[in-house]
C-alpha cells in the first residue's frame, strides 16, 4: 500500500500535467489568434505576398524543368509575367463585365420584375413586390460606408502585396547568405532545409490540387453556361475558379452566382433550372469524388480540420483568411511535426496520423 500510494499521486500528477499542457495550447491558440486579427492590416498583404512568391518560385523551377533551354532568371521572369498577365486579365474581365451589366440594368429589373409578379400570382399575394421596392427595403445608402470602406482596404491591400512581392523577390539571393549565418552548424542546416522543404512542397500541393479541381469545374460549367446560352461565360467562369481557391464552400458558392444571374436573363424557368442542375452536379461529383482522392494523396490534413481552419482564419481575417486557411494550416502542420512536443497536434491536423510521411521524399 505504501508504494502503490506514490504511484497513483504520480499518476495524478502526470494528468495534471497533461491538462495544464492542453490548457496552455489552447491559450496560446487564442493570443495568436488575437495577435494575429490585430496586426491583420500588416499581415495580410505579407501572407499573400509569400503565398505568391511560392506560386511564382514553383511555377519557374516547373518551367526550368520542362523547358530545358530556360536558364533560371529567364525562367523567373517568365512565372512572373505569367502570373500578372492572369491577375490582370481577372481585372480588365471584372471591368468590363461591370460596365455590361451596369448597361443591361433596365433590361435585368424588368426581368426580376416579371419574376417577382410570377411569385406573387403562384403564391396569392395582394401586394406584388418590385426590385425597386425590395432595393428601397435594403437602404443600401446605410451600406455605401461599409462599401466604401471595404473597396479602400482592397487598393491599399493589392499595393501593399506588390511592394512586398517586390522586396521578397529582391531579396532571394540575399537568403543564401543569411541562411547559412541564421544556422551554423552542417545539421541545423539540414533540419531547417528539410523543413523549408516540406512547408514549400506542402503549398505547392495545395495550390496544385485547387488549380486542376478548379480547371475541371471551371471548364465543365463552361461548357453548361455556354449549352444553356448563360451570357458572359468568361468572366463566370473567372469567378467559378477563383472561388475553389477557398476550401469546402468556396465551389459551391462560385456556381451559384451564374445560376441565379441565370433567373434574372433566361425568359423560361425550364433553362434556368438545367443551369442550376448541371452546375451544382458537377461541383457536387468534382468536390466529392475527384478532389478527396487527391487531396488525400498530397495535402494529408483532416477534412474537418479543413473545415475549422476556415472558420478559424475566416474570422481573423475574413475573405483572405478563407483563401489561405489550408495552406497556412499546411504550413502549422508541417513546422509543429518538427517539434517534439508539438508533434501530437500535428499528427491531430493530418489525415492518417503521419503529418509529413507523404512529403518524404
Amino acid at each position: 500500500m505504501e508504494k502503490t500510494k506514490p504511484a497513483r499521486d504520480g499518476e495524478t500528477l502526470g494528468g495534471l500535467l497533461k491538462m495544464l499542457g492542453v490548457a496552455n495550447i489552447v491559450v496560446a491558440v487564442i493570443l495568436t489568434g488575437a495577435a494575429f486579427y490585430a496586426l491583420r492590416r500588416i499581415l495580410e498583404p505579407l501572407v499573400l505576398a509569400v503565398f505568391l512568391l511560392i506560386v511564382i518560385d514553383g511555377l519557374a523551377r516547373a518551367l526550368s524543368r520542362r523547358v530545358k533551354v530556360l536558364k533560371d532568371w529567364m525562367a523567373l521572369t517568365l512565372a512572373i509575367v505569367l502570373i500578372v498577365s492572369a491577375f490582370s486579365l481577372t481585372l480588365w474581365l471584372s471591368a468590363d463585365n461591370a460596365a455590361d451589366f451596369a448597361a443591361k440594368a433596365p433590361a435585368y429589373t424588368a426581368r426580376i420584375n416579371a419574376v417577382l409578379l410570377a411569385a406573387a400570382q403562384r403564391f396569392g399575394l395582394s401586394v406584388t413586390p418590385t426590385a425597386a421596392s425590395l432595393l428601397g427595403e435594403l437602404n443600401p445608402a446605410r451600406y455605401a460606408g461599409v462599401l466604401a470602406s471595404a473597396l479602400s482596404h482592397f487598393l491599399e491591400g493589392a499595393v501593399f502585396v506588390l511592394v512586398y512581392l517586390g522586396f521578397l523577390l529582391a531579396s532571394r539571393r540575399g537568403f543564401s547568405a543569411k541562411f547559412g549565418e541564421l544556422f551554423r552548424t552542417e545539421s541545423e542546416r539540414s533540419e531547417a532545409s528539410r523543413v523549408f522543404d516540406r512547408v514549400r512542397r506542402g503549398v505547392e500541393s495545395y495550390i496544385w490540387v485547387q488549380t486542376v479541381v478548379g480547371v475541371i469545374i471551371t471548364a465543365a460549367s463552361a461548357a453548361i453556361m455556354v449549352a444553356c446560352g448563360l451570357s458572359h461565360v468568361a468572366f463566370w467562369c473567372v469567378i467559378i475558379f477563383l472561388a475553389n481557391y477557398i476550401p469546402a464552400i468556396g465551389a459551391a458558392i462560385g456556381v451559384l452566382f451564374p445560376a441565379l444571374f441565370g433567373l434574372m436573363e433566361f425568359d423560361g424557368i425550364v433553362r434556368a433550372i438545367v443551369l442550376v442542375a448541371g452546375l451544382e452536379a458537377t461541383h457536387f461529383v468534382v468536390s466529392h469524388v475527384v478532389q478527396p482522392r487527391m487531396q488525400g494523396r498530397s495535402l494529408n490534413l483532416d477534412p474537418i480540420v479543413v473545415l475549422l481552419a476556415l472558420a478559424f482564419w475566416g474570422a481573423v481575417w475574413g475573405t483572405v483568411g478563407a483563401f489561405l486557411s489550408t495552406p497556412l494550416t499546411v504550413v502549422a502542420m508541417a513546422i509543429l511535426a518538427e517539434f517534439k512536443p508539438s508533434r501530437p497536434i500535428a499528427v491531430l491536423l493530418s489525415s492518417d496520423g503521419k503529418p509529413y510521411a507523404d512529403l518524404q521524399g
